[in-house]
């Protein structure tokens, strides 16, 4: 099928210091028929530049690149009105790194040795309005909040999208890997009363799934600490 014919061509911009992979990328995507890949970056400073000219919907950031870091770039571009969204496309990623390129307005995390199906696939979902972190990294960024939330501070607390203090409460133990047995048990709740919490919890913040709630809580900073 042409590009002209498909329903939504996905424009897609590529930054990576590396032009022979930037080269493989692209006619990759773009064998694709929904995908066009309107331009390419070779570091932080030309990724930020040509997002802001070009518009495109999603932008492949790679984390390592000279000039402006790849996660410098993902603030600067997060700060302006776009509608543009982020996936880090990175070689190595650690898991406070992945952290920190949710909160700053990443929408998916992929790993460059994925296979090309998931790659895909991660595009097509952040395009969905789904956030997207490769299936080995759910696990490590459940882990790592864990090992964190004990420790953390909710950086903003005006903005909760209009959660009761019981549902930001339940919002926090999400984050932090537990169950429904064990979100009932902390809170003294039947587990029934704990999946209608979650019900109106999704519904007042748009998302679909327990991930994406994590997601969408790290995203902006709106996890309570727990234990």
């Amino acid at each position: 099928m042409d590009k002209s014919t498909a329903t939504k061509t996905v424009r897609i911009l590529i930054a990576d210091d590396h032009t022979i992979f930037r080269d493989g990328l692209r006619r990759l995507l773009e064998s694709e028929p929904e995908f066009d890949v309107i331009g390419e970056a070779a570091d932080g400073g030309e990724a930020v530049q040509q997002a802001r000219r070009l518009g495109p919907d999603v932008l492949l950031l790679d984390l390592a690149m000279p000039r402006v870091p790849g996660l410098d770039a993902l603030r600067e571009l997060t700060t302006d009105d776009s509608s543009t969204k982020i996936i880090i496309l990175t070689a190595a990623i650690e898991k406070a790194q992945i952290v920190q390129a949710l909160q700053a307005g990443a929408k998916g995390i992929i790993l460059k040795e994925s296979a090309t199906q998931l790659l895909l696939k991660g595009i097509r979902s952040v395009m969905a309005g789904q956030y997207w972190v490769g299936r080995e990294s759910v696990n490590d960024i459940v882990e790592y909040l864990k090992s964190t939330a004990a420790g953390a501070q909710a950086d903003s607390q005006a903005k909760n999208f209009g959660l009761t203090k019981r549902e930001m409460e339940i919002l926090g133990t999400i984050v932090a890997g537990f169950t429904n047995k064990e979100i009932a048990k902390k809170f003294n709740l039947s587990e029934d009363t704990v999946k209608h919490h979650l019900t109106n919890i999704f519904d007042k913040v748009g998302v679909s799934s327990r991930l994406e709630l994590a997601l969408f809580a790290i995203n902006q900073r709106l996890a309570e600490p727990v234990s």
